[in-house]
């Protein structure tokens, strides 16, 4: 057994600052959208205040100490003292789905019906936590087959997913974040560059993650001062927001709140079905996503070295949504991606659980707007970053060397989803014709040489459909052509009910479209992805029938595409 295993390493500060970044983020736009999309200003403030943020922390706190205590037991079963802990947070595509298509139209339809702000809000707030509690439901019980799963998904399968994601969604939008601000992000990142490329430590050994915050957030501030000072410089330094009177606005909404059990709301709502039932749609999808996303991490994990037990991952990070929902908080929790980012910054398990009691202090007191008020997210996005660049090597090198080109497969959909999110941004922002003009008017619509109609299609369910090419390619590469058939059956399957390619279109928002639901309104274009079913069907018949005429030809030789294997 391991002795050596500390509670905390000097590294774990760095692997802090990364994950609490991460954090930060989806408290932010907690924010931002409860109070700009379901009302929750003014009056109507408490619940985010004394209701989610505390809710927050509690399925936050739960799980950062299990997924800590985890890293602790395999370390000293293992004998090993380099385990790494889970990364583990709110999930932001559940968070995204979640206020835009539940919360938003509840509160929307209660103030048409003649509810006040304040009642319309809290109605909202209430089917919220229906949503969480689904979202909890469908990962706590997907825990008990998720093994059988992981078993027989090819591991290329699996990182391809998370690589995809990595790419876009966090690489990708982060890279873009330090170059419309690079004034105040290139420095951070060049010493995150140094710290994790060149492996160079920082005098008396600082952690580098907290080199590049300190820096970042004193170069905001001192361009802040200067602009104050000499106005005629200010057009200079316009990078920086930072503001003592942001800070003042920000000291007024501290305070204490200790979490509330708020199960009689959520056990009346669920009571009356018909008050639930038409979110089916939004709430099994993004349940399944959670619980196939944190399988994948967990095998990102285990490629990186720190095999964890599958069932009980996924019980924890069920139960963790389900006490969000019960304590008040709208937003399912997951374990991250990233694990083999924070594994190679020299995190162990400190990070994890400094990470939930920071996270937890900072809900409990309403800081979160203090936080942004004096630490720009320019500082530390550079640590994000280069956890996305991990993950997507890893999902290359942690595979056999001939499976290589299917990870490449994988990543489209998850490319054409982060694609189709800057799409819808900036249709959204355009003020002129909507995507439902565009395709209405024309099928095969190109917006810079993408074809729409293909984009929205393919990234509707990309964490599926990841899997599923990934998976078929891999198994054509060992010349497995029946499992590859299998695995367009399931492509077919998915594409049939509506989890993947269906959609229904309403103006910019674009929401799924199940085969046993109708579409929201009777203006918004349905499509409901038969051809996509076919085109699996067809798929699968070719390999089933190849695979009969390899059998009889299994002295054939392999053709290559400029592949050695």
């Amino acid at each position: 057994m391991s002795h050596s295993y500390r509670l905390f390493v000097r590294r774990d500060l760095d692997g802090f600052f990364g994950l609490f970044v991460d954090n930060l983020i989806q408290l932010l736009l907690i924010l931002t959208l409860c109070s700009g999309l379901c009302g929750m200003t003014g009056d109507s403030a408490f619940l985010l205040f004394k209701h989610i943020l505390p809710g927050a922390a509690v399925s936050i706190l739960i799980g950062n100490l299990f997924y800590a205590w985890q890293a602790r037991r395999l370390a000293f079963s293992t004998g090993r003292d380099d385990v790494t802990a889970l990364p583990y947070g709110i999930n932001t595509p559940s968070l995204l789905v979640y206020v835009f298509f539940v919360m938003n139209p509840v509160f929307s339809k209660a103030l048409q019906d003649g509810q006040t702000q304040e009642a319309a809000a809290t109605v909202a707030w209430e089917m919220g936590l229906v949503a969480c509690v689904g979202s909890g439901l469908i990962e706590f019980l997907g825990a008990f087959v998720a093994d059988a799963i992981r078993k027989r998904t090819p591991r290329a399968a699996l990182l391809s997913t998370l690589a995809g994601i990595a790419i876009g969604f966090i690489s990708m939008s982060f890279a873009l974040q330090i170059f419309q601000k690079p004034m105040i992000s290139m420095l951070p990142l060049a010493i995150v560059l140094i710290t994790y490329f060149a492996g160079v430590p920082f005098p008396w050994h600082l952690p580098g993650g907290l080199v590049a915050v300190i820096l970042g957030t004193g170069i905001a501030w001192l361009m802040a001062g200067i602009s104050a000072a000499w106005p005629a410089a200010a057009p200079l330094f316009t990078e920086s927001t930072m503001s003592i009177k942001a800070v003042t606005a920000a000291t007024s909404q501290l305070g204490f709140y200790l979490p509330e059990f708020v199960g009689g709301r959520v056990f009346a709502k669920l009571a009356d079905p018909s008050q639930w039932i038409g979110f089916l749609s939004v709430i099994v999808p993004m349940g399944l996503f959670n619980l196939i996303g944190s399988l994948q991490n967990i095998e990102s994990a285990e490629a990186a070295g720190d095999k964890f037990g599958t069932r009980s991952s996924l019980v924890a990070n069920g139960v963790g949504t389900i006490c969000a929902a019960l304590f008040g908080s709208c937003f399912p929790t997951t374990i991250y991606i990233g694990h083999p980012g924070w594994k190679a910054l020299g995190a162990r398990a400190g990070y994890s659980t400094l990470n939930g009691l920071v996270v937890t202090v900072i809900c409990l007191t309403g800081a979160v707007s203090l936080i942004q008020a004096l630490i720009p997210v320019e500082s530390g996005i550079a640590i994000v970053l280069w956890i996305g660049i991990i993950i997507t090597a890893q999902a290359f090198s942690a595979v056999p060397r001939e499976h290589a080109p299917a990870v490449a497969v994988g990543l489209f959909p998850a490319i054409a989803a982060w694609g189709f999110t800057v799409t819808m941004g900036a249709f959204m922002k355009s003020g002129g014709k909507t995507m439902q003009d565009l395709i209405s008017n024309d099928p095969g619509a190109n917006v810079n040489d993408f074809v729409l109609h293909g984009m929205i299609s393919l990234q509707q369910g990309y964490i599926f459909t990841c899997m599923i090419l990934a998976a078929i390619s891999v198994f054509l590469i060992d010349r497995k052509f029946f499992s590859a058939g299998g695995w367009s059956l399931v492509g077919a399957l998915c594409a049939a009910i509506g989890l993947t390619h269906a959609y229904q279109l309403n103006g910019n928002v674009v929401d799924f479209l199940f085969v046993f639901t109708q579409p929201a309104t009777t203006t918004a274009i349905a499509y409901r992805s038969w051809n996509a079913t076919v085109g699996y069907l067809s798929m699968s018949a070719a390999f089933f029938l190849f695979g009969v005429y390899f059998r009889g030809n299994d002295n054939s030789e392999r053709i290559s595409h400029g592949i050695e294997h």
